[in-house]
């Protein structure tokens, strides 16, 4: 059967069987023990419950974490499969439990949640973590249902390990046009730029997020991954709460997003991904990201309203 083409405008990463094979190689495979020298901007290739224990302590700064939420669903060559919410809940807690040693002290902590699963994440994690605050974007993409309202919001909980954190306010401001462009006695914007014709505003960035758009097969970042998070989502996590240097770590990493958008934004990364394809699609981002560092809705310093 020859192979299916794909259209001009189609960017998806699609790996033949040998460069899978290729890339795959490049990842680390587990070991009895990690130094921390050696896990510095690498995938590993394993089950995060055997390689977590492995790890160094306290060697992280940003955890950031996608899990399967509780759904059935296809990863690769293994099915995650729905399961009652309490035999969830043990699920959760079996590995985030093994992060805890991994963090700084001033280490932050996000995880990622559909509506059902973000039920769960506030217990859980609150066993181990500071409850900050809940982000929920809105991801425009699927079909409507027949009987329900169409799904098209996902949570991000933070949490930090401690109360002392990093929190860069300044990285991540909003430019937003000004609907009253009030002025001060000499005439001068009041809280606002003149920039061109435009006026503008720098606003803090609230916990709801409608400017994200999901990876579709036009834009470069696309994979095959089931359930792949866009790198402007993450760029927001990892510039909010990491400093230059300091190590992003995904145990559930899949095609890499995390750690690709870490590389791109002068950060060390680290991930952990048990299926080869998956593994080789973010061996292959990275790679990629030596030749294209920006991130798509985000330039010049400034996150655009929407993805173009």
């Amino acid at each position: 059967m020859a192979p299916r083409c794909k259209a001009p405008r189609n960017k998806t990463i699609e790996l033949t069987p040998k460069q899978t094979g290729h890339y795959a190689a490049l990842a680390l495979r587990a070991k009895k023990k990690f130094a921390p020298e050696e896990i510095e901007n690498k995938i590993i290739f394993g089950d995060s419950l055997e390689i977590m224990p492995r790890l160094p302590e306290q060697c992280v700064d940003l955890l950031i974490v996608d899990p399967p939420y509780n759904l059935t669903k296809t990863f690769g060559e293994n099915i995650f499969r729905q399961r009652d919410f309490d035999t969830y809940k043990q699920w959760l807690d079996r590995w985030l439990r093994l992060t805890v040693p991994l963090l700084k002290e001033n280490a932050s902590v996000y995880i990622c949640a559909d509506w059902k699963t973000s039920l769960a994440i506030p217990e859980v994690a609150g066993r181990y973590f500071i409850l900050r605050n809940r982000i929920s974007w809105e991801r425009e993409k699927g079909r409507g249902a027949k009987n329900n309202w169409k799904n098209c919001l996902e949570d991000i909980w933070f949490f930090t390990k401690s109360d002392r954190y990093i929190f860069n306010l300044d990285a991540v401001k909003i430019q937003r046009p000004v609907i009253a462009p009030y002025r001060d006695k000499t005439g001068h914007p009041k809280d606002w730029q003149e920039i061109g014709h435009e006026k503008l505003r720098w606003t803090h960035p609230s916990n709801v997020w409608t400017d994200i758009s999901i990876p579709f097969w036009s834009m470069r970042e696309n994979t095959p991954h089931p359930t792949q998070k866009p790198e402007k989502l993450m760029a927001k996590l990892i510039l909010a709460s990491s400093d230059p240097g300091g190590l992003v770590f995904d145990p559930f990493v899949g095609s890499g997003t995390t750690a690709v958008a870490a590389k791109k934004l002068g950060r060390k990364f680290l991930g952990i991904e048990q299926e080869k394809e998956y593994v080789a699609l973010a061996c292959k981002r990275l790679e990629m990201a030596d030749e294209d560092s920006s991130i798509q809705g985000f330039e010049n310093g400034l996150f655009k309203a929407r993805n173009t």
